[in-house]
């Protein structure tokens, strides 16, 4: 009898999501926990969910600032439009992006109106302290404000990354940029190795969110889903989901055939994230994702794990790209 590799390689996920599905389990009221409606001079808000251990409420729905770098000034404002009217108040960006332009875009088109409406993000890729403090002088300038309300180490690779980043300030310098009132808060961020982010988390305990991959093919292989999301919730870190979509590539093999739109969005809000960051291409793929969000229900253990079965045998870094 011949082997069947794709039926191999289904059977290998499988059993590697058998004993590896233990952050899939919350306590319904966990997920459901600080989830509020209202509203602001704005009109009505997404419910809001807190950002780890800190008093602040953020919108379950955030804007990613890559795509809104991509686009053209009208078509970046029209999208800001639609987030603001659809009850989105959180903002991320990030100097890496488009060298700057995307938060330049912001600086135009945001936070002259709407600055004290949203919280807003960005993140620095400095390898030392130095570069760190130059980093955030260009986005404050860029994002047209005095402070921003989180600031990210972003993109950490592995542990080596970790410590050398560590020793060489760009944390110490975040905290003097915190003491002097330029940012309120401060996280990191990471997308390949889940081994970088437990490594964060044992070197500290300042940040208060993590930004990561979250989405339902992640359980399947170097699962930042289960190797870190638990401990985020014990350390009171707030989890910042991101590649919910995989940058559109679960279109390609995922949704609709897999699973739909709803349910791939629905599974990483049932987990207790504090807000869903999304990169949409254009207004109508945003609007799309607002109705999802207004209907949203929180799905239950049984409900995320079948999710989780129908595409084991696509886990890997072929759809996320982006993993070692």
């Amino acid at each position: 009898m011949q082997n069947n590799p794709g039926r191999m390689e289904r059977r290998q996920a499988l059993k590697t999501l058998a004993g590896a599905t233990g952050a899939l389990m919350w306590p319904q009221g966990l997920l459901a926990a600080a989830d509020t409606g209202g509203n602001d001079r704005l009109g009505d808000l997404l419910p809001q969910r807190l950002l780890g251990r800190t008093n602040i409420a953020v919108t379950m729905l955030g804007i990613g600032g890559w795509h809104v770098g991509q686009m053209a000034p009208a078509d970046a404002q029209a999208l800001i439009e639609t987030a603001l009217a659809g009850g989105v108040r959180f903002f991320d960006t990030a100097e890496s992006y488009q060298d700057g332009h995307s938060e330049e875009l912001y600086g135009q088109l945001l936070t002259p109106k709407y600055r004290d409406d949203v919280f807003l993000m960005t993140k620095t890729t400095a390898r030392d302290a130095t570069a760190a403090r130059q980093h955030l002088e260009g986005s404050l300038k860029r994002l047209k404000t005095d402070v921003v309300d989180l600031w990210q180490v972003h993109a950490l690779n592995d542990a080596a990354d970790v410590d050398d980043r560590l020793t060489a300030g760009v944390l110490e310098e975040m905290l003097r940029q915190q003491a002097a009132g330029h940012v309120r808060h401060i996280g990191f961020t990471g997308h390949k190795r889940p081994a970088a982010l437990q490594r964060m988390l044992e070197r500290t305990d300042v940040p208060v969110s993590c930004q990561m991959p979250v989405n339902v093919l992640d359980p399947g292989y170097e699962s930042f889903v289960n190797g870190v999301l638990p401990r985020l919730v014990e350390r009171g870190v707030g989890a910042l989901a991101m590649k919910t979509l995989a940058n559109g590539r679960l279109f390609d093999q995922v949704i609709p055939g897999r699973v739909s739109l709803s349910e791939a969005l629905s599974f990483v809000w049932s987990l207790p994230i504090s807000v869903l960051i999304y990169g949409p291409d254009d207004v109508a793929q945003l609007q799309q994702t607002l109705q999802v969000a207004r209907a949203f229900t929180s799905l239950d253990e049984k409900m995320r794990q079948s999710l989780v079965r129908r595409v084991a045998d696509l886990a890997g870094n072929k759809v996320e790209y982006y993993k070692a």
